[in-house]
C-alpha cells in the first residue's frame, strides 16, 4: 500500500496564523506537531516513508522538505495551484503510474485532519485495502454525532458485506433542517474525504468519466517525458474542471463504497472547531498563557502575552506580529472573508 497525502491547502478559515508562507497543515494547532507530521505518524506501521508521497503546491516544496526532511524529494509531487480534488489527484496518480505497480492500492488522505483512535483508523485501512483489492472506490463516512452543517454528507446504500455500503449520492452542505434530518437517518455519513483505491482502477475511471482531465494529463505525462517532472504544466492544468473528485468520479461510478467508520474525525475546520477539540480549563476557557479571568467563559484566545479577560464570552482572539482576529466564536467560519476581502484590498503581505 502506498499513500498520497494532499497538502496544498492555505488553510485560509485559520488566518491570521495560517499564511502562504505557513498554511494550516505547518501548523502545531492540535499538538506540540505540525498537522502533516500528525497524519504521517497515523500510518506507522502501514505505510513506510519511503511509500509515502505528498502532492502540495510549488510555493510549499520547502516547507515540505523541512517538515519532512526523511521524505524522498521524488516523493513530491508538485501541483502548480489549486485545482480541487479531482485534478489533484488524477496529476498524482499519473505521477506515480510509472513508479509502482499498477494494481497497488493507494490511500488518499488530507494533510491537515484530526483522528484521536488510530487503532480503528488503520483498523479501516485494512478493510478498504481489501475492497480497494477486488477494484472498488472506496471512501469513508464518519458516522455523524451532531447535526454539522460544515460538511458534505454521503447517502450510503444496502449493505454490501459486513464493512461497506454502496453510495447513492454526495450531498453538499447541508441547512439546518436537512442536517437535522441526516442525523436521525441510518445511512448519511459525513464526508471525511479520505479515499482507497489501486492506481489501475483510479486511472481508468478518469478515463472513462472525465475525458478532458484524463487528456490533458496525457499531454502533460508526454512533457514530463521531454523536459523532466519539473517542467512547467501549468496552462495545461489551469484547463481542467475544477471540480471534488466525489461528484467528478466518485458519484459516478458503480463500484464505488463506503466503509461507514467512528473514530474521532474532525476536518478542523475553523477556530471554532478548533476550541471544541481542546482541553479547557475549569470556566471551559482555551487559553495556553498567562491569564487573569474575571467572570469570563467559553473564550478561545491565541496569543503569547499575558491575557485578562472581563465579562466576555464566545471569542476567538488570535494575535500575530502584524494581525488580530477578534470573533464571535460560532461565527468563525466567516474567517474565509476576511482573507478574500484582503485579497481584493491587496493587503499580500497580510496573506
Amino acid at each position: 500500500m502506498i499513500a498520497l497525502i494532499m497538502a496544498g491547502g492555505v488553510g485560509s478559515r485559520f488566518w491570521p496564523l495560517s499564511r502562504k508562507s505557513n498554511p494550516k497543515q505547518f501548523l502545531n494547532i492540535l499538538s506540540d506537531k505540525p498537522m502533516i507530521n500528525m497524519t504521517i505518524d497515523r500510518l506507522e506501521g502501514l505505510v513506510p516513508l519511503e511509500k509515502t508521497f505528498i502532492v502540495t503546491a510549488a510555493s510549499q516544496v520547502e516547507l515540505i522538505k523541512k517538515h519532512l526532511p526523511e521524505l524522498p524529494e521524488k516523493n513530491i509531487i508538485i501541483e502548480p495551484f489549486g485545482m480541487n480534488t479531482a485534478p489533484c489527484i488524477a496529476l498524482s496518480s499519473f505521477y506515480l503510474k510509472d513508479i509502482v505497480p499498477q494494481d497497488e492500492v493507494m490511500v488518499v488522505l488530507p494533510a491537515d485532519h484530526l483522528i484521536k483512535d488510530e487503532k480503528r483508523f488503520r483498523e479501516s485501512l485494512h478493510y478498504g485495502k481489501e475492497a480497494a483489492k477486488q477494484g472498488k472506490l472506496v471512501t469513508f463516512g464518519i458516522k455523524p454525532t451532531y447535526p454539522a452543517t460544515g460538511y458534505g454528507y454521503i447517502q450510503a446504500g444496502g449493505w454490501l458485506d459486513e464493512q461497506t455500503q454502496s453510495i447513492q449520492k454526495f450531498t453538499e452542505k447541508p441547512d439546518l433542517s436537512q442536517a437535522n434530518e441526516f442525523l436521525v437517518s441510518a445511512n448519511y455519513y459525513w464526508n471525511s474525504g479520505m479515499f482507497m483505491w489501486s492506481v489501475e482502477t483510479i486511472l481508468n475511471s478518469y478515463q472513462k468519466l472525465q475525458p478532458q482531465i484524463y487528456e490533458n494529463m496525457q499531454k502533460i505525462e508526454e512533457k514530463w517525458q521531454q523536459k523532466g517532472k519539473n517542467s512547467d504544466i501549468s496552462q495545461l492544468y489551469k484547463e481542467m474542471p475544477k471540480i471534488p473528485v466525489d461528484i467528478g468520479i466518485m458519484e459516478k461510478v458503480s463500484n464505488a463504497v463506503v466503509i461507514p467508520v467512528d473514530y474521532g474525525w474532525s476536518d478542523v475546520g475553523s477556530w471554532g472547531a478548533l476550541y471544541d477539540l481542546s482541553p479547557k480549563d475549569e470556566h471551559e476557557n482555551v487559553i495556553k498563557t498567562e491569564k487573569e479571568v474575571i467572570n469570563s467563559s467559553k473564550n478561545y484566545v491565541n496569543t503569547k502575552k499575558t491575557v485578562a479577560l472581563i465579562g466576555v464570552e464566545n471569542l476567538v482572539v488570535v494575535e500575530t506580529d502584524d494581525a488580530l482576529l477578534i470573533a464571535d466564536k460560532n461565527n468563525t467560519e466567516k474567517v474565509k472573508q476576511i482573507v478574500e476581502n484582503l485579497k481584493k484590498k491587496g493587503k499580500t503581505e497580510l496573506l
